[in-house]
């Protein structure tokens, strides 16, 4: 008999803000410094959460917001910070 499998995703993990937390920190830790990563973890939160409502809370379209957050999509830093603001996150640097 053959294994199956089902597809893994990250959105089914996050179900508390220390989750989201925990993810997003490690993601930013084992970005390839292009950001590509951070992006992907902001649309499985997004996806965890309700994107429909966190476009709405953003001023963005659902498909625009789905597009930016796209493995081919390309945020602008303040898309990024509108979205992590209402996440209720901070964006905080420190050395």
């Amino acid at each position: 008999m053959a294994e199956t499998f089902s597809r893994w995703d990250a959105a089914d993990h996050l179900q508390s803000k220390e989750d989201v937390r925990l993810y997003l920190e490690a993601c930013v830790e084992e970005d390839p410094g292009d950001g590509s990563l951070i992006r992907a973890a902001l649309n499985d939160i997004a996806r965890a959460r309700n994107m429909s409502q966190l476009a709405r809370d953003i001023g963005m379209t659902r498909e625009g917001l789905y597009k930016a957050l796209s493995e081919s999509g390309n945020p602008s830093f303040a898309t990024v910070m509108r979205i992590t603001r209402a996440l209720g996150m901070q964006v905080r640097i420190s050395v």
